[in-house]
């Protein structure tokens, strides 16, 4: 759009709904994180037996919450910084594939005897888990080699206007 042309919606307005949106998404991310732990901590009182049903579920719903509060500070950068962080995204992911893997690994281990073809096929959900986990981790590396290198060509830039 050129600068002759008008937008429908002031900028000012819509920069505005834009906040109160996030401001909202925020209190209902945390709204549901917080219902979410009364539930995990109610469910982890009545889960019978307790060990190892409970415990796992318990394990299970707090790696959930986590995602929910990553999630919800990924929002709040967005709202304070205006840019989304991939970072967040990528330790996001990271609990949601180690959380699948102890969902597997556990299910593997409690289970009752499983044919053939199921423990196969778990084997390979974590060997793929696994070489999710791997990935967002080298990807998390490279963003931060990144932004080292960024920052670092920033400094070098400003010495050398400096010296002009």
């Amino acid at each position: 759009m050129t600068r002759s042309q008008k937008s429908i919606i002031p900028s000012k307005w819509a920069e505005g709904m834009e906040d109160i949106f996030h401001v909202v998404l925020g209190l209902f991310l945390f709204g549901i994180a917080l219902a979410a732990l009364v539930f995990s901590v109610i469910r982890v009182f009545t889960t019978s037996p307790f060990f190892p049903d409970g415990m796992i579920q318990a394990i299970n719903d707090i790696l959930f919450i986590i995602i929910i509060l990553e999630i919800l500070r990924t929002v709040i950068a967005r709202y304070t910084d205006g840019v989304f962080q991939l970072q967040n995204f990528l330790i996001i992911g990271i609990i949601a594939a180690v959380r699948h893997i102890l969902t597997v690994g556990a299910s593997m281990t409690l289970g009752a005897e499983k044919p053939r073809e199921a423990f196969d096929r778990a084997v390979i959900e974590l060997g793929i888990s696994s070489a999710i986990v791997v990935a967002l981790v080298f990807a998390i590396f490279l963003s931060k080699t990144a932004d080292a290198e960024i920052k670092k060509s920033a400094r070098i830039s400003r010495g050398a206007s400096k010296k002009t």
